[in-house]
């Protein structure tokens, strides 16, 4: 079985450790444990991994955040994974640092990469991991604090909480979505 793991983030240096990167770091993380590297491909970066008799397709796309859409649509196709074998790894700032939720399908809620992957695979049914990164800024700097870098505090957490991340990707591909919501929930 073949599932392909979308982790969001923009590309560049500048971006490499902000909130909105949360995606493209837990990817990293998990090619790095099992000793594979990205290479660059057509709208991402991607990487594979076996896991269990599973293909784990990586891809952190190179066409920036809120153009994410035409990274997934194209691996979707080009490995021809099932809608329901995707699964999209992002930041969100409805959630506390550092909690999780899946979810089968849902709103963008605001999230532009969401919105442009619900917009070119077409509607809002495909698997998603929000990873929180909480919600400490003032009105209309919504913005200014997703493209932050990290605190001193979240830098600490920040291995903990992507090998949770880890280990719930890797729950959604062998014991399915619900048992794997209900257990990281």
């Amino acid at each position: 079985m073949k599932y392909l793991i979308a982790g969001l983030g923009n590309i560049g240096a500048e971006y490499e450790l902000t909130r909105h990167n949360v995606g493209f770091l837990v990817l990293d993380r998990l090619a790095d444990a099992y000793q594979e590297t990205f290479d660059q491909g057509r709208h991402a970066f991607y990487s594979e991994i076996k896991y269990k008799g599973r293909t784990l397709i990586l891809i952190k796309p190179t066409t920036y955040m809120n153009l994410s859409g035409k990274a997934v649509k194209y691996w979707l196709t080009e490995r021809k994974v099932p809608k329901e074998n995707l699964l999209v790894v992002t930041d969100d700032i409805a959630l506390p640092y550092g909690k999780l939720r899946m979810r089968k399908k849902g709103s963008a809620g605001g999230h532009n990469g969401l919105k442009n992957i619900e917009q070119l695979i077409g509607g809002q049914d495909f698997p998603r991991l929000r990873f929180g990164v909480g919600d400490d800024f003032g009105r209309g700097r919504q913005v200014d604090y997703v493209l932050s870098k990290f605190s001193r505090q979240e830098i600490e957490d920040l291995v903990l909480n992507m090998d949770r991340t880890i280990e719930a990707i890797l729950a959604f591909c062998t014991i399915g979505i619900d048992r794997a919501m209900n257990q990281f929930n």
